[in-house]
């Protein structure tokens, strides 16, 4: 730039000689005056588009360092003076193409990983138009009959007709939240589970993944404990009513009679097993069917309280309706029947005062509105069954509903727990719509809650 600078300033100095050489002879009185002012001229001009470059090549080198570009390095000889600023290009260069390679070696071992997935997935673009699609899919989809292969492109109604994906997609793509749904139409024979997800840059990817193995074991399973539950009732039963006919003899001696006491409480607690069993499987693969008819709220707190009120009187328990409402809710009366006589027989278990005193017992019925799971509000029923007994610690409300998971396994033994009853009643719960939930605090007793969606909002 300096050199410049000084050949312009030369350059331009000898052309205003010559102008001043030929004013002096034009006005020979004043041509030092006139020399020395085109001298000044010419060296605020020199410096103003000194400054004017200078500004110019500098923008350029900012640029260079922020603005990405392919350029390969140039070796081109150019002034000195825009030495800094090839230097500057040439940098930008490197850094854009090692940027390219690193992203393209990411995009190269994603697509492997997603190519080694068992599971199948596609890519939508914002229009539902397929994008990418791994050997999963493409497999998939031929083995449906080859007719819908995948190609990108290609929308993906005309790909697959199961209402289940399509769904999920267009919840991902409108809504822009995660979807979930169980597909039985993508593969004959076949269960799918199905998740899409939206995509940051707009569209969507689903993910297929086969769960048929799983359910077939999960229902030999079922089956296996339904036919045993159903093979023990009937020996049960027979050692309950042997036992009860041996113990109505009078000249059994006190070492028999204790025998036989404990014979009988050990095999009617086992025919409980059963029952609960028997009644679990039937919920868990939904082979029970639910009659759901119109029901009032206030109906169902007041015929479980009914129900159990022998229990009441034997056990000295007060049960009391704190809150109810006459909102109907579209529900099978019998299995919510269940659900609540379970409840409240919980709570007079295990709800009795730490100092020993009576048990009281709280049930409700209200309206409330919860967050559905795409955003807008139900309108639920939440019924409560709360008690002012030990309580339950919470590090255990999250297993509490799991089958045969105990608090107190000494105390549940003792008082004849099976350990499936609030497995019973999530599933009943849950294949009404509705979630049930523990809050408990050690010392102050448990509130076991569950919703149920109201009437007008299930129909």
């Amino acid at each position: 730039m300096r050199i410049s600078f000084f050949l312009g300033s030369l350059v331009t100095l000898i052309a205003v000689s010559g102008v001043a050489v030929g004013l002096s002879v034009a006005f020979p009185g004043n041509g030092l005056t006139v020399f020395l002012s085109l001298c000044a001229v010419s060296l605020a001009a020199a410096v103003l588009l000194r400054k004017r470059l200078l500004h110019a090549t500098n923008t350029l080198e900012v640029l260079a360092q922020s603005i990405p570009d392919t350029l390969e390095p140039s070796h081109v000889e150019v002034p000195s003076e825009f030495d800094s600023l090839i230097r500057h290009m040439e940098r930008a260069a490197v850094r854009t193409r090692n940027r390219f390679e690193d992203a393209e070696q990411g995009r190269r071992e994603l697509e492997v990983l997603l190519e080694g997935m068992q599971e199948a997935v596609v890519a939508v673009d914002a229009g539902g138009r397929i994008q990418w699609s791994n050997a999963r899919m493409q497999r998939l989809m031929e083995r449906d009959g080859g007719a819908a292969t995948i190609h990108s492109g290609r929308a993906l109604v005309h790909t697959i007709r199961d209402p289940a994906v399509l769904e999920c997609v267009q919840i991902a793509l409108e809504e822009r939240v995660v979807a979930e749904r169980r597909s039985t139409l993508v593969l004959s024979g076949s269960i799918f589970d199905v998740i899409a997800s939206p995509l940051p840059g707009g569209g969507a990817v689903a993910v297929l993944h086969d769960i048929t193995k799983a359910e077939e074991v999960e229902r030999t399973q079922r089956d296996f404990v339904g036919n045993v539950s159903h093979e023990l009732r009937t020996p049960l039963t027979s050692i309950v009513g042997y036992v009860e006919t041996l113990l109505d003899h009078e000249n059994l001696s006190p070492a028999a009679r204790e025998f036989l006491e404990t014979i009988l409480k050990n095999a009617a607690r086992m025919n409980r097993l059963t029952q609960d069993l028997l009644v679990l499987t039937r919920v868990a693969s939904s082979e029970q069917w639910l009659h759901r008819d119109m029901v009032s709220a206030d109906d169902l707190l007041r015929e479980a309280v009914r129900s159990v009120s022998g229990t009441l009187q034997r056990e000295g328990v007060k049960v009391q309706v704190t809150a109810t409402t006459d909102l109907q809710v579209f529900a099978d009366e019998h299995a919510i029947l269940q659900v609540l006589e379970n409840l409240i027989e919980n709570a007079i278990k295990y709800g009795r005062a730490i100092g020993g005193g009576a048990a009281q017992v709280f049930v409700s019925a209200e309206k409330k509105d919860f967050e559905g799971e795409t955003g807008p509000q139900v309108a639920m029923i939440e019924f409560c069954v709360q008690d002012h007994g030990q309580g339950i610690g919470m590090e255990h409300a999250d297993r509490i509903f799991e089958r045969f998971y105990r608090v107190d396994k000494a105390r549940s033994r003792e008082t004849g727990g099976t350990g499936l009853g609030l497995a019973i009643v999530r599933h009943i719960v849950e294949e009404h719509g509705g979630r049930v939930w523990l809050e408990s605090n050690l010392g102050q007793g448990s509130a076991f809650h569950f919703t149920l969606p109201v009437a007008n909002a299930a129909s």
